[in-house]
């Protein structure tokens, strides 16, 4: 297919599309922690169900984030970045009026299928429509809007949550997909890969299935039924490893992880991130609940975070080129488990500057250092051909850490599942928020152990804090045009 320029009309379309299509799910992953207390309010749930609002997202979109990039390059990558953005929003929809928990689970649910369509299909389309001349400015500009989306979407969450309903946090991304779907359909070329392979659909139940077992075993963690489903979902991973083995055209290529390298970062991404996304979880429940932070004062106390992320990841990213990944990938976790360390000590009638931002500072400095240089140990552990895979193989790794550490983290510290969420938080949360920080620094020696190569310099797209598959246009830097 004809690739198109930068600066013309076409080419600002494109970009138009994709950004706001990836915008959608942005804005959702950064809004949905900050109204999970008003949520747990309204349908009268638990913490359990709170998990589980969060972790149906995770296990849909974990679990087929590289097959959706697989239909993409087979079926058209506007075709199922369109069918995404549908999905998405009926999803949405059926957010915005769940009438119960169990209701708005298997509405996320549906709307990880469908991010799992759209999020590798935004960046997809860049790579496939621009001008290898300007394939690195459009992804620097996709990468640039997308973090702004996650930096405001906090503040607007916060006041439509505050100002009318956490319903509303679901339903703006109805008006913002039409929008980019319109835009796509009309201003999109459509693209494919040249050769036809064989989609994984086996190897996509099996880990779907597998990684629901599991989170409801986390979650549950008591009784049979979790036993049973923890047993059953460890037999489907080893199932799908055994797939994934004899396949000839597997959605997880398994001689990538023969690179010491390759597992070590990725190991060290499933640790770091877990991290991150089991104390950010506890940590917005406890701004709210503990400290009586309204939605909106809950999202703007942790702007830092996110402003740390975009101001010094382009800055670490030249550090680790210059001296390699290894030193900032081992400093970093432990700067950001030193964050979470000081996170633990919020509580009731702490003052936001005293004890919340310090927190918040280290923690947003410490992973600002760690994201762009596992980009590049990740990419320097694979082969061009393999490049895009490895990056999507990481990006699913990141999301399944945020699946287990929400799933796991509450009931290894301690904190009742149950009753109310004020009265479950108790004297667990600071134990929760010191794994969180264990985890982080076990990050940094593995990284220390495994890594030691970088790979050379490309434009890169750094990741925001809240999704890592913007670890995908480092490698879609590396492709050539559809």
């Amino acid at each position: 297919m004809a690739t198109v320029g930068y600066a013309t009309p076409q080419g600002r379309w494109v970009l138009a599309a994709a950004v706001m299509g990836s915008g959608v799910a942005f804005l959702d992953g950064t809004v949905v922690n900050v109204a999970l207390p008003a949520i747990g309010d309204d349908l009268g749930t638990s913490i359990t169900g709170l998990q589980w609002t969060v972790d149906a997202y995770l296990v849909t979109l974990s679990a087929l984030l590289l097959l959706g990039g697989s239909l993409g390059d087979r079926f058209g990558r506007r075709a199922m970045f369109v069918y995404g953005l549908a999905a998405f929003t009926a999803a949405s929809v059926l957010c915005g009026v769940a009438p119960s928990s169990g209701f708005l689970v298997a509405a996320r649910g549906l709307q990880g299928v469908g991010g799992a369509l759209l999020v590798p299909g935004s960046l997809a389309i860049i790579a496939a429509t621009f001008d290898n001349e300007d394939r690195g400015r459009a992804v620097g500009a996709w990468a640039g809007l997308a973090g702004l989306a996650s930096s405001v979407g906090p503040f607007l969450g916060g006041w439509l949550i505050d100002a009318v309903s956490w319903r509303l946090i679901f339903l703006i991304n109805v008006p913002l997909a039409a929008v980019a779907a319109a835009i796509a359909i009309r201003h999109v070329p459509e693209s494919r890969a040249p050769d036809e392979v064989p989609l994984d659909v086996t190897g996509a139940l099996l880990v779907t299935a597998s990684l629901a077992a599991i989170a409801f075993a986390a979650i549950d963690h008591s009784g049979t039924g979790a036993a049973v489903a923890g047993a059953g979902g460890a037999l489907g991973l080893l199932a799908f490893v055994a797939v994934e083995r004899t396949s000839p055209h597997p959605m997880l290529p398994l001689k990538m992880f023969r690179s010491a390298q390759f597992t070590g970062a990725n190991l060290t991404t499933l640790a770091v991130y877990a991290g991150l996304s089991g104390g950010l979880f506890l940590v917005v429940l406890r701004l709210q609940v503990s400290l009586q932070y309204s939605a909106l004062e809950a999202g703007a106390a942790l702007t830092p975070f996110t402003v740390l992320m975009l101001v010094l990841s382009p800055r670490a990213g030249q550090v680790g080129q210059r001296v390699g990944a290894r030193i900032p990938m081992t400093v970093g976790p432990i700067v950001a488990g030193v964050g979470l360390a000081l996170l633990s000590r919020a509580g009731p009638g702490d003052h936001y500057v005293s004890t919340v931002l310090p927190g918040v500072v280290v923690f947003g400095t410490g992973m600002a250092i760690t994201v762009a240089p596992l980009t590049s140990a990740v990419l320097a552990s694979a082969t061009d051909a393999l490049a895009g895979v490895a990056s999507g193989v990481n990006n699913a790794v990141a999301r399944l850490a945020g699946l287990l550490a929400v799933a796991a983290l509450p009931a290894l510290a301690g904190i009742s599942t149950e009753g109310s969420i004020g009265s479950s938080l108790g004297d667990g949360y600071g134990t929760a928020l010191s794994i969180s920080a264990g985890l982080c620094v076990a990050g940094g020696v593995i990284a220390a152990a495994t890594v030691r190569e970088t790979a050379p310099t490309r434009a890169v797209a750094h990741p925001s804090p809240y999704h890592a598959c913007q670890h995908q246009a480092v490698a879609d830097e590396g492709r050539p045009a559809a």
